[in-house]
């Protein structure tokens, strides 16, 4: 449940950076395997805009895919089922693609 507080933060980021002007969308990169739900960020964002100047604001969610990076030959790829295995053969590890959570841009009325 930590999309609620999330979704708090974001409205009052948004409201500090818009120097007042009504927002209009705000875009965010999501990692699959950041543990953020999007749907349920997005319910509390509703529910917590009202009566603000991010009401009615668009959201925007881009969502980044979990790599691993082969130990063998230093590619990024994304995890197959059930395996580990790079093209190559060698075995992949878990990086930090995938467990992003930020916002990429506000968009207000000029």
């Amino acid at each position: 449940m930590h999309e609620y507080q999330l979704a708090k933060s974001i409205l009052q980021s948004a409201a500090e950076h818009s120097c007042g002007a009504r927002v209009i969308k705000i875009a965010l990169v999501i990692g699959e395997s950041s543990g953020v739900m999007g749907e349920s960020l997005l319910m509390y964002f509703d529910l917590f805009a009202v009566n603000t100047i991010c009401e009615e604001a668009c959201i925007e969610i881009e969502t980044v895919k979990p790599m691993l990076k082969c130990k063998a030959c230093g590619a990024f790829f994304a995890r197959k089922p059930f395996s580990f295995e790079c093209d190559c053969g060698g075995e992949g590890e878990p990086t930090d693609i995938g467990r992003e959570f930020y916002i990429k841009s506000i968009e207000v009325d000029s």
